[in-house]
């Protein structure tokens, strides 16, 4: 239902219930009173058009299962309204006998009655829907609350997540960096123990030089 053509609903069913009263109150009058009343009348029946071409205008820009809805309770809006001219016509005519008259005031109250009924029922109609629109627009604050409470638990999830990720990568780069400092140790004891083995090689082979010089200058002499 639209909040807009409620809006103009409700302005109409107060106005057509105040009309109605005032046509009960004209009928009772005569002279420069009357001619007034029914000016007031009159006026008010202009305004009463202009809320049904609005309600019309805003039915017709909905959606067709609501637009038949609403066009259908327009047309008993319009029905009403032509009621109304129609009564301030026979008022304004000025030809209505007493019992005319009498008449028409207990048709105008029972009419007033009538309208005031029909008003209360449709405010409370429009009251009902109102709250029904307030429930729904507060569950869907609430559940966009906690759609909004959970995205920020998600995101704070992520966020140690990937603080996790980024220790667990520096940690990686500190491993990665012992290992590259591991090896280039190990390369050059590598490099120390062959360099040693050579030096330990030339001195054996001085020795075996040294003695077996020894032992031949021996034998010589």
């Amino acid at each position: 239902m639209s909040e807009v053509f409620e809006g103009y609903e409700r302005q109409y069913c107060e106005l057509s219930a105040n009309l109605s009263k005032k046509c009960t109150a004209a009928a009772a009058l005569g002279g420069e009173q009357k001619k007034q009343k029914v000016s007031d009348i009159r006026a008010g029946l202009e305004n009463a058009e202009d809320l049904i071409r609005k309600m019309d205008l805003e039915a017709r820009s909905l959606q067709p299962n609501v637009k038949t809805m609403l066009l259908a309770k327009l047309r008993e809006y319009k029905s009403d309204l032509n009621n109304l001219k129609s009564e301030v016509k026979r008022i304004a005519s000025g030809n209505i006998n007493p019992d005319a008259r009498d008449q028409l005031l207990e048709s105008g109250m029972a009419d007033a009655l009538t309208a005031s009924t029909n008003q209360r029922s449709r405010l409370v109609m429009t009251t009902e829907r109102l709250n029904q629109s307030s429930d729904r627009i507060r569950d869907s604050r609430r559940t966009m609350h906690e759609t909004e409470e959970l995205g920020v638990s998600i995101l704070q999830d992520l966020h140690s997540q990937r603080q996790a990720l980024l220790h667990a990568n520096n940690t990686l780069h500190g491993v990665d960096d012992n290992i590259g400092k591991s090896k280039r140790i190990l390369t050059a004891m590598s490099r120390r123990m062959n360099r040693n083995k050579w030096i330990i090689g030339i001195i054996i082979a001085v020795l075996i030089i040294t003695i077996a010089a020894v032992l031949y200058f021996k034998r010589v002499k």
